[in-house]
């Protein structure tokens, strides 16, 4: 596994990794723009101009892009998170040309029409609702502005009714024209490919440019507020409560993030973790339990989620409590980590097969960790993990002062703060 960097005559920062014994190439442009880069009034602007990228340029129609990738057996999408949206494309390695020529059109022709930008409206808000009657989505959305409290990372991807109602032509092509800049453009590429090949593609299609833009990065407010106990509950009618409770945690950057990443797989990642086996192998309490962290530039969060009757909801709180103490007074087993330490392995190994994740694994790994390790490295820190690591970042992390619970379903505040405490 050995990938390139590049850069092009426009200040573009290329990675790729070839993948020869492959015949399809993984294309990424990743914008180093996302919702933590908004302002209040502009909430989902990043995620509602991915949306309109597709929309048509002054060379391809909306329907001319369908088409184009369609026809050649291939796959275009897009993603917005909270520090970047990336649009992808996998495609046979032969038609690495024109992939990158309508790549390279969106990202810098993008018609922007107001009757599109009218009719959008419409979709992300559809979106936005869906997402309100999905309560076993929404209830992270909740965690996160819960804990990120007054901060950009607590925004919600997708904005709100109020501000996606609020865009015109004048405000996306403001906040595209300063964002969507070279400086904060990467590409990541894996596959049938030469670096020399992407690199002149590049170059072919964006410019150099005389004044470079600053980056987004530099405009970004740093996390100071300190986790603190909590509660919230969005009382309404639905068949399950749905709980989400964790804390703050380490940045994607940290030299703990593989620790936490094994604490991760033991308390909740899988059929064989504490939590499934505890609530719902033993009791029957839930459908669904698990554990998850999301890492940040400057933060990040560990949270377990649990789905279950109103009845139960205080009983599977208290054993998701329990175990979370436990781990932090008591450790893992040597069993439990080396179950975990093989299994992030193993699922590693198996996502480097597709050059669709290897194309993510670049992208992501450059932007949030500011560097992409081997293989062989990321084995090797994995290994290095220690039953005293995983402790001691359970003792740093389940403080029951630091703890925050969000709840959605019929149940009311003052049942639950009695659980808190």
């Amino acid at each position: 596994m050995s990938f390139t960097f590049s850069y092009s005559d426009s200040g573009i920062k290329i990675l790729s990794e070839p993948m020869p014994h492959m015949r399809s190439i993984a294309l990424g442009f990743w914008i180093k723009v996302g919702t933590r880069d908004e302002n209040d009034k502009h909430e989902g602007i990043s995620h509602f101009i991915e949306h309109m990228l597709f929309k048509g340029t002054k060379k391809y129609s909306s329907r001319d892009i369908s088409e184009i990738f369609e026809s050649l057996g291939a796959d275009i999408n897009a993603f917005s998170s909270k520090e970047y949206v990336c649009y992808y494309a996998r495609f046979h390695d032969k038609h690495l040309p024109i992939a990158v020529d309508v790549l390279a059109d969106m990202l810098q022709n993008p018609l922007l029409n107001k009757k599109d930008i009218e009719s959008e409206k419409n979709v992300v808000l559809e979106e936005i609702n869906l997402h309100e009657d999905t309560p076993d989505e929404l209830i992270h959305d909740l965690f996160a502005s819960t804990l990120f409290q007054n901060h950009p990372l607590g925004k919600n991807i997708l904005g709100r009714i109020e501000t996606v109602k609020s865009f015109n032509r004048e405000n996306i092509s403001e906040f595209f024209s300063e964002n969507y800049v070279p400086e904060n453009i990467l590409v990541a590429a894996a596959g049938n490919l030469e670096t020399r090949s992407i690199v002149n593609l590049i170059n072919k299609h964006f410019p150099k440019t005389k004044t470079p833009s600053p980056l987004a990065s530099t405009k970004r407010q740093e996390l100071e507020s300190k986790p603190k106990k909590g509660l919230l509950v969005n009382s309404r009618e639905t068949e399950q409560v749905h709980i989400c409770y964790g804390t703050t945690a380490v940045p994607a950057k940290h030299a703990d993030r593989f620790t936490l990443a094994i604490l991760d797989v033991i308390l909740g990642g899988g059929m064989s973790s504490r939590l499934f086996q505890e609530i719902r192998e033993k009791r029957g309490l839930v459908y669904t339990v698990y554990s998850y962290h999301s890492l940040y530039s400057d933060s990040g969060l560990f949270a377990v989620y649990a789905g279950t009757r109103k009845s139960k909801v205080e009983e599977v709180l208290k054993i998701t409590q329990n175990e979370l103490m436990n781990i932090a007074e008591n450790g893992v087993t040597e069993k439990e980590l080396n179950i975990a330490r093989e299994h992030l392995k193993g699922q590693l190994v198996l996502s480097l097969e597709s050059t669709h994740n290897r194309m993510i694994r670049l992208g992501k790994s450059e932007l949030t960790q500011g560097e992409i390790l081997s293989l062989d490295e990321i084995v090797k820190r994995i290994d290095k993990v220690t039953l005293e690591d995983v402790q001691r970042i359970a003792k740093l992390l389940f403080k029951p002062e630091k703890m925050l619970l969000v709840a959605i379903g019929p149940v009311n505040e003052k049942t639950l703060a009695k659980t808190v405490g």
